[in-house]
C-alpha cells in the first residue's frame, strides 16, 4: 500500500516533532557549552568506507547496510552510524592541520535493516560526538561527561554507566587468543553464527543474544585480566576523572561493543525501563580508525546516541520536552475586509517573531474561535465592521479569560503581552 511508510521508518509531526525539536535544541545548547562544532557529512558513503572503518565481521556490515550500486556502478552504502563519516570528514579537509583537539557533534539519520521493534527502527535519527587528537584519558572523560550532562538535561535519571577497557591492539590479540582457546571447548553449543565468529572475531562472540551462548559467555575470561599496565593505567586515569566530576560508573567487562574499531574505553549508558533495547547512548575510543581510512595515527574518542531511544527513556521516567507555546495569537475575522485585516496583521505580528494564525478556510466565528481553542492560542482577536471603523478590537487572554482594548494596528503598543 503506497499509503504507508515503509517498514521500520517513521513520520514525525505534531506534538512528537516538537519533542524532537525541544530535544535538538538541547543538544546544540549543550555543545556550545562544550565548545563542540557542527558537523554534516553525506548520508550516503563508499561502500569501503563502512567495510574499512565499521569493520567486515561486524553485524553491521555483514547484515544490516543498505547498500546498492548507483549509475556509475560504484558500490554506495546508506549510512549506518555517523563515526566513519566524520572520520572521512576529518581526513579529507585535513582537520588535523588545525589547533587540535579537534572536536565535532552532529545530527544525523542513520539506516540499518534489522527487525524493527522499540527503541530499533531501520531508519533511525543518531546524535553523535567525536573528539580527534588526544590520548589522554581526560579525553575520554569529557566525552562522556558530555552524554552524562545530556541525559540529565533531558530529565533522564533512570540510566546507569557501564565502562570496560578493551586495551590497545596486542591486549585485544591476546585477548582474542585467550577466548578462542575458551569457546573452542564449547564449539558444539555454539550457534553458527558464533562458530563464525570463533574463526574471524571470537570478541564477538560476547554481543550474542543467543540464550545458550549467553550462558557460555558468563564463564569466559575477562578482558580487565589481558590489558598491560600502559592500558590498565589509563583506565584507570579515566575513572579518576570521572569521580573527580562526580559521575557514577560502574566496572563492566562485558561491555565490548558491536564495532571493530573500538580500542581502550567503551562505554554505555543504559535505562532497564525501555526493554531489550535498553542502550541509550554508547561509544568509546577509536584510536587507529584514522589510520584504517589511510591518514596518519590519530587518537580518538567519541559516542552514539539514538534520539529515538532517549524520547523512550524520558517517557519512561517521566520526564518531559519543553516545547514551545504553540500558538501567541489567532486573529478571526467577520467578512472578506476583516479577513483581509486580519492577514495583514497577521503577517505583521509574524515578521516581529509573534506565533500568529488568521483564518484560511471560510469559517464562522464561532468555528475559528474553536480552531483556536485546539490550537492552544495563549490570546485571541476578532475584527468585523466595528473594529475596522474604530481601529481598537479586544485582545482576550484565553487563560484568565480577561480583555483588554487595544489599537490592533498600533501593534508595538501591545505586542509585549504577547511575548
Amino acid at each position: 500500500m503506497i499509503t504507508q511508510a515503509p517498514r521500520g521508518t517513521y513520520d514525525l509531526y505534531g506534538e512528537q516533532v516538537r519533542k524532537w525539536q525541544s530535544i535538538e535544541r538541547t543538544i546544540v545548547r549543550l555543545m556550545q557549552d562544550f565548545h563542540y562544532g557542527e558537523i554534516r557529512t553525506p548520508v550516503f558513503e563508499h561502500t569501503e568506507l563502512f567495510q574499512r572503518g565499521v569493520g567486515d565481521t561486524t553485524d553491521i556490515v555483514q547484515k544490516e547496510m543498505y547498500t546498492f550500486l548507483d549509475k556509475g556502478h560504484r558500490s554506495i552504502t546508506l549510512k549506518p552510524e555517523g563515526t566513519a563519516g566524520a572520520a572521512r570528514a576529518y581526513l579529507e579537509h585535513k582537520m588535523f592541520a588545525d589547533p587540535q583537539p579537534t572536536k565535532l557533534y552532529y545530527m544525523t539519520p542513520c539506516f540499518r535493516y534489522e527487525k524493527p521493534q522499540a527503541g530499533r527502527d531501520r531508519q533511525f535519527s543518531q546524535f553523535g560526538v567525536e573528539l580527534y587528537g588526544s590520548a589522554e584519558a581526560a579525553a575520554d572523560a569529557e566525552v562522556i561527561s558530555i552524554a552524562h550532562e545530556l541525559l540529565k538535561r533531558l530529565g533522564i535519571r533512570n540510566v546507569t554507566l557501564h565502562i570496560n577497557s578493551l586495551g590497545c591492539r596486542d591486549c585485544r590479540a591476546r585477548y582474542n587468543e585467550q577466548l578462542k582457546a575458551y569457546f573452542e571447548s564449547y564449539r558444539n553449543d555454539l550457534c553458527e553464527t558464533c562458530l563464525e565468529r570463533l574463526e574471524r572475531n571470537p570478541l564477538r562472540i560476547l554481543d550474542c543474544k543467543n540464550p545458550e551462548c549467553r550462558k557460555i559467555v558468563e564463564e569466559a575470561p575477562s578482558v580487565l585480566d589481558a590489558l598491560d599496565e600502559e592500558c590498565r593505567s589509563h583506565f584507570e586515569n579515566v575513572q579518576a576523572y570521572l569521580r573527580g566530576m562526580g559521575i557514577p560508573f560502574v566496572v563492566d567487562p562485558g561491555i565490548v561493543r558491536g564495532l571493530d574499531y573500538y580500542t581502550r574505553t567503551v562505554f554505555e549508558f543504559v535505562c532497564d525501563e525501555i526493554g531489550a533495547q535498553g542502550t541509550v547512548c554508547a561509544g568509546g575510543r577509536y584510536d587507529h580508525l584514522i589510520e584504517e581510512l589511510g591518514g596518519s595515527p590519530t587518537p580518538a574518542v567519541g559516542f552514539g546516541a539514538g534520539i529515538g531511544r532517549m524520547i523512550l527513556a524520558m517517557e519512561a521516567a517521566g520526564g518531559e520536552t519543553q516545547t514551545s507555546s504553540p500558538l501567541d495569537l489567532y486573529v478571526g475575522s467577520m467578512g472578506d475586509k476583516a479577513s483581509i485585516e486580519a492577514s495583514s496583521l497577521v503577517y505583521r505580528l509574524r515578521a516581529q517573531n509573534i506565533s500568529a494564525e488568521s483564518d484560511l478556510l471560510g469559517r464562522s466565528v464561532k468555528a475559528q474561535m474553536k480552531y483556536a481553542n485546539k490550537q492552544g492560542a495563549r490570546f485571541t482577536m476578532i475584527l468585523g465592521e466595528t473594529e475596522l471603523e474604530t481601529g481598537k478590537a479586544a485582545l482576550k487572554n484565553m487563560e484568565s479569560g480577561e480583555s483588554r482594548t487595544v489599537e490592533f494596528q498600533n501593534i508595538q503598543e501591545w505586542r509585549n503581552q504577547l511575548s
